[in-house]
């Protein structure tokens, strides 16, 4: 038998009554797929072994070594090769046997033509037609978000919009034959040189308004407290430095656990740790903080790495200014290694015995620290697409995902899981002056004197106007847009090059600011 070059793809359709299907098989010939037949297992095996055939057609019930048989040498042979079984046998049991043998669909006989045009368009020209639709959707939505920018956009269209584009990024992986990454690459640029001009129209009035987008303060107010019930356990996961995109390759794998309600919010600025996430906890600006606790900020200031020492205290707090009285009192973990969030999975059921218990992640932030310094990481992940990759590789085979299927089986269980700041891929380069005593950090900084090119971050001249700690009166603040990064001008070169690419946070991005705030309640 001869197998003909095909315009559509190559289909083997095999039943031993192969001439009572000649009119499907004429069909699907003036459609542009090229059929081969064959009239039982052994023949059908030996074209499948010698040939490039695309699609298979299997009749169940047929002479000599049958259809499952036939099917399972098939897949020894083309374990990718979709094969389409037809019978007359509606059995559950056979259904499900033919399934366990990795069969792609099932018709039932006597099929009809529009099923197995259906079926050959599914395997052979899913992909492409999925594609061109795909790209016309996008197109669509570009033009749509590229006439928005030019509205008066408010927080919750900011939302909309970069919701909308993490979706189209996530969907764009599956497709990068379509060419788009690019444009979808320069889209996100343009918006976030939008969004930064937003933020910086807005954010300070946002700090004095009641009427405002959700922000870091309001997390624990807003979606933790209501929760607090006596007749259930809550847990509160923060995950450290995690990406809406990040998330939403979690939350794939939680659906099938959980049902999700996924809601957003505004990191305060600097979007970096010590800020945000004490302000979680403390429902407290960082001005605030530096007044209620002016022993623990001294302690900042001469201790970085201490800066997030005291987040189960600030909570007490919190707690305790809205009158809420926990008995037992609630638990606070901070898992900063893997043997530890493993012991703490194993346990996990234990800390269900309390109202609350806050969890703290750090894994995604250490990757994101971890890429800036090691080739091999920039390697596995060189752009957002594998950096959500990675961080789904991670989270399958994490303690956090076990401990999440752990809670999931259980009765009153109620999740609400955060972030404290996203991150951003840094590829420009800022010049920046300041004195010694000025921060490190790429995507903003506190000193004195400090000086760069104002177009490319926000100065802040008086921390009062931000909420931010004075430290001293002569301090002052730099907050990055867009996709900048501070560099000295001392071996500026050198760590332009070290930088580079690298993903960081603390500045002003969607990425960075727009986060996802989620709660999880276990499927019944």
């Amino acid at each position: 038998m001869n197998v003909m070059t095909a315009t559509k793809g190559r289909i083997l359709w095999i039943d031993d009554e192969i001439e009572l299907l000649r009119s499907h098989i004429l069909l699907l010939s003036e459609k542009g797929y090229n059929v081969e037949t064959a009239t039982n297992g052994e023949d059908a095996i030996e074209l499948v072994r010698e040939h490039p055939i695309d699609l298979v057609f299997l009749d169940e019930m047929m002479a000599g070594i049958g259809g499952l048989k036939t099917l399972s040498k098939i897949k020894d042979i083309r374990p990718e090769l979709p094969v389409v079984m037809i019978t007359k046998n509606e059995d559950e049991g056979l259904m499900e046997e033919a399934i366990g043998v990795k069969i792609s669909d099932y018709l039932t006989k006597p099929v009809n033509p529009s099923q197995v045009l259906l079926a050959c368009k599914k395997f052979l020209e899913g992909k492409k037609i999925t594609g061109a639709q795909l790209s016309r959707d996008y197109i669509k939505e570009f033009n749509q978000i590229s006439l928005a920018l030019q509205q008066n956009l408010t927080a919750d269209d900011w939302t909309s919009i970069y919701a909308k584009l993490v979706d189209w990024s996530m969907e764009l992986d599956h497709h990068p034959e379509l060419g788009l990454k690019q444009t979808l690459t320069d889209q996100f640029r343009e918006c976030n040189v939008e969004f930064s001009k937003f933020i910086e129209r807005n954010y300070r009035q946002w700090l004095g308004q009641k009427s405002r987008p959700t922000l870091s303060i309001d997390i624990v107010e807003k979606y933790l407290i209501p929760q607090l019930t006596p007749d259930r356990s809550v847990f509160f996961f923060v995950i450290d430095c995690l990406r809406l995109d990040q998330w939403m390759a979690m939350e794939s794998v939680l659906r099938e656990y959980f049902d999700i309600t996924r809601d957003y919010y505004y990191s305060i600025l600097p979007t970096a740790t010590p800020y945000s996430r004490n302000a979680i906890f403390s429902g407290a600006f960082p001005d605030e903080i530096e007044i209620r606790f002016p022993e623990i900020w001294e302690q900042w200031e001469d201790d970085d790495n201490s800066r997030n020492r005291y987040e189960h205290q600030f909570l007490e707090n919190l707690l305790e200014r809205r009158k809420i009285q926990l008995k037992p009192e609630s638990k606070y973990v901070k898992i900063l290694d893997p043997e530890f969030g493993r012991s703490i999975e194993q346990n996990i059921n234990s800390y269900t015995k309390n109202r609350l218990t806050s969890i703290v992640v750090n894994f995604v932030d250490m990757l994101a620290h971890g890429r800036s310094d090691s080739q091999i990481l920039k390697e596995i992940a060189p752009d957002e697409a594998a950096y959500r990759s990675l961080t789904q590789s991670w989270f399958t085979h994490s303690s956090l995902l076990g401990m999440l299927q752990t809670l999931s089986r259980q009765k009153n269980v109620k999740i609400v899981l955060t972030t404290d700041h996203g991150s951003i891929r840094s590829l420009r380069s800022t010049k920046v002056i300041g004195d010694r005593e000025a921060s490190t950090n790429l995507r903003y900084k506190y000193g004195r004197n400090l000086k760069c090119d104002e177009r490319h971050a926000i100065f802040i001249k008086n921390p009062s106007d931000f909420r931010l700690p004075k430290r001293s009166v002569t301090i002052n603040y730099l907050v990055a847009k867009e996709d900048y990064y501070f560099v000295y001008p001392t071996e500026f070169h050198k760590y332009v090059n070290q930088y580079r690419d690298s993903f960081q946070h603390g500045g002003i991005s969607m990425e960075e600011m727009i986060l996802p705030v989620v709660t999880l309640e276990p499927k019944k």
